[in-house]
């Protein structure tokens, strides 16, 4: 339970920070929008991580607040892909060859990038490739799916083009579940996509499930998860629902205090039923939302790339690129008419040379990305890491909330024997309580008057 100084437990899920709706047009700041060129001159470009943003899905789940439209009329993919060959081809030429360019990571998301076609992701693979130099069959490469299209000719192109991780949004095995959760599909359909993914041979498996669906128990969450083991992914994603603005879901209004309470505590009661069955289950906890099978491969990657660290190259109108200065990416939106408008203008795009959209990082701001990004791993943060990166300690930049979560009982309070900074199991239960704590005052206020579109 809670302690009566505790927030609400799902506030927000700190995948990035800062948050895109903590950006601004670039073009209102002294020197106006940045040349890509010189945002990267100065950067560390041995170990980038490229990520493609494929904004495309067959259907729009009612809580999925992503970037993305559905379906993609008039060879909408084709202009699509043109536009995206173009930025590639102005990206790499703004990061440039006075000193080597090496990708470490790269990954496929959206949307959905099995939407394309599998000639299409062959040419995906190839504007990786070719256009950025990204050695696909050399480096994790992480591509998300649906049961829809994990179809196996599309699986076969990202196997054989190097994919060692695909990732499918089942959200739940059972239909009653999908339908409350605006996500039609039958478990038949689930399950052949599943053995489809099995039998081309991608070394990981990842499967995402979603608790604290209209309807849902104990039981039929355990229904799911022990549907989901019987493939022994190498991996399982347990995703609370959110209700967001503009999404499916967040059209049905706003649920008085006491149904928010009781959904707050009925989410908690599921993460721990499903965090203790897939701990029972041989699986080993990486993060609130993350499980790996205690006997999978390793996770394959290079040892010198750290997400805290390295910069990131993001290709697509939905993707973020990161450099130690500037975070950057073009508009964002998740109503259906403007993500459709913002799409046609990428496509439109000639000259991709400069950032459009982003956000000035300084110290402080590095200081709050890379505590967040390491904390809110199960694994936790090396003092001696951040020590060396900032030279400071994280007890003396964070006294005040490091001193909350200790109150709370969210503090390992054997780590620092150990050299680390980590959350505790009730910590990790409360991350996205926990995260929105660390942003700063900067930050909060302009998520706060972002005007959603």
């Amino acid at each position: 339970m809670n302690s009566p100084h505790s927030p609400r437990p799902y506030q927000s899920y700190v995948y990035a920070y800062p948050h895109k709706t903590a950006y601004d047009r670039l073009s209102g700041h002294p020197g106006g929008r940045p040349a890509l060129s010189e945002l990267w001159a100065g950067e560390n470009k041995n170990a980038l991580s490229l990520y493609l943003h494929i904004p495309f899905c067959e259907v729009r789940c009612g809580f999925c607040n992503l970037f993305t439209r559905v379906g993609a009329p008039d060879e909408l993919t084709t202009r699509y892909l043109d536009a995206l060959d173009r930025q590639a081809t102005a990206v790499r030429d703004a990061l440039g060859d006075t000193q080597p360019v090496r990708f470490a990571a790269a990954a496929f998301g959206g949307g959905t990038p099995t939407f394309l076609t599998a000639g299409e992701l062959e040419r995906l693979c190839d504007i990786a490739e070719k256009r950025m130099g990204a050695d696909l069959r050399s480096v994790p490469l992480s591509v998300e799916t649906s049961p829809s299209t994990a179809t196996a000719d599309r699986l076969a192109v990202l196997a054989a083009r190097g994919t060692t991780r695909v990732s499918i949004g089942v959200q739940s095995f059972v239909e009653a579940e999908a339908r409350a959760a605006v996500r039609p599909q039958r478990r038949a359909d689930v399950e052949a996509a599943l053995g489809l993914i099995r039998d081309a041979r991608i070394p990981v498996l990842n499967i995402d499930l979603i608790y604290g669906i209209d309807g849902q128990d104990e039981a039929s969450w355990r229904t799911s998860l022990d549907a989901a083991l019987r493939w022994r992914p190498e991996e399982l994603y347990l995703y609370p629902l959110y209700v967001r603005p503009l999404t499916g879901l967040g059209r049905t209004g706003v649920a008085a205090a006491d149904a928010e309470s009781a959904w707050d505590e009925q989410r908690l009661r599921l993460y721990r039923a499903g965090r203790d069955h897939l701990l029972a289950h041989g699986y080993g906890q990486v993060s609130m939302r993350m499980f790996r099978r205690a006997d999978a491969p390793p996770a394959a990657g290079p040892d010198d790339h750290a997400c805290q660290t390295d910069g990131m190259v993001g290709l697509g109108c939905g993707a973020r690129s990161y450099t130690s200065r500037l975070h950057y990416s073009f508009d964002y939106a998740v109503e259906m008419r403007e993500v459709r408008t913002i799409i046609d203008g990428y496509t439109a795009t000639e000259d991709f040379s400069h950032a459009e959209v982003g956000r000035y990082t300084d110290d402080d701001e590095a200081r709050r990305r890379h505590l967040l990004q390491s904390v809110l791993q199960a694994a936790g943060m090396r003092l001696s890491e951040y020590r060396e990166r900032f030279g400071s300690r994280p007890e003396d930049d964070f006294r005040a909330e490091l001193a909350l979560f200790e109150e709370r009982g969210w503090l390992d309070p054997d780590a620092p024997a150990a050299g680390l900074l980590r959350l505790s199991p009730e910590g990790l239960a409360h991350s996205d309580a926990l995260g929105p704590e660390l942003f700063s005052p900067a930050v909060r206020a302009a998520m706060a008057s972002y005007e959603l579109k």
